[in-house]
């Protein structure tokens, strides 16, 4: 299984409304001076690992907006516009759909009464794992399956009861191997591949990215990245606490493709 090589990320700037986003946290409001200098420091590294940036302008109408991971599924064969299952976050799509244009030929959109956060979906290269959760629903599901399965794409379904997304808990290393965290270690649907697992106390940590070579991880985790030193020689660590706050993580910040 090839690991997945990407040219361009999409990010957008950080809205002053940002201390408003939803969470559930319980870690306070973002100092927003802060999650802009951590998310510029994101983007510098992601231009490290040699990606194009397209960085689209802040939404002060939508506080969550930074995330622009959940309105969209960035595939090798199209791009898919989700309908977040927050209701505050439903006007994000309409903003990221001319940049999908442009860059896609084929961009889908799901529809009502549909709810999709593509922060519950997994790519492992031909493979697609999606979870049901507070922001997926079987709805959502059903139509991305179908527009998966014209690309030829198989994709299977995921039952969380802890995670906020799929992604919060696993992420893609290549190779055939994941990063797992809480409920998803003993997954039956992920039986099949190698794992490296995150302990209890560094879920968090479990968001992260495989970046053309590159691991990145949120900075703090100290266990876990010694795991991944293990497997890994260029592990990269970003201060990621302002958009923790927020229930964000790396893999939210960016539509990688």
């Amino acid at each position: 299984m090839a690991s997945p090589i990407f040219q361009h990320a999409i990010v957008r700037e950080p809205a002053n409304s940002l201390v408003d986003g939803l969470t559930s946290s319980g870690l306070g409001p973002p100092d927003l001076d802060l999650a802009r200098a951590q998310h510029q420091e994101y983007i510098t590294v992601l231009k490290d690992c040699g990606l194009q940036i397209t960085i689209l302008p802040a939404l002060e109408d939508y506080p969550d907006s930074v995330f622009v991971e959940d309105v969209a599924l960035c595939t090798t064969r199209g791009a898919i516009l989700t309908r977040p299952g927050a209701p505050s976050r439903r006007g994000e799509v309409g903003h990221m759909r001319t940049s999908l244009q442009e860059r896609f030929s084929q961009v889908f959109e799901l529809e009502a009464p549909a709810t999709l956060d593509a922060g519950d979906v997994l790519m492992m290269d031909e493979e697609f794992f999606v979870g049901r959760s507070a922001r997926t629903n079987r709805e959502g599901i059903e139509q991305l399956v179908n527009i998966l399965d014209e690309w030829d794409f198989s994709c299977s379904e995921v039952a969380l009861s802890d995670f906020l997304h799929l992604k919060s808990g696993a992420a893609n290393l290549g190779g055939g191997l994941l990063l797992l965290a809480g409920e998803l270690i003993e997954h039956e649907s992920f039986r099949a591949f190698r794992s490296i697992q995150v302990p209890p106390d560094e879920s968090y940590a479990a968001n992260a990215l495989l970046v053309n070579g590159k691991v990145l991880i949120a900075s703090g985790f100290p266990v876990t990245k010694a795991l991944l030193a293990e497997q890994f020689t260029n592990i990269i660590e970003l201060d990621m606490s302002e958009f923790q706050k927020l229930d964000g993580g790396l893999s939210c910040l960016s539509l990688r493709f």
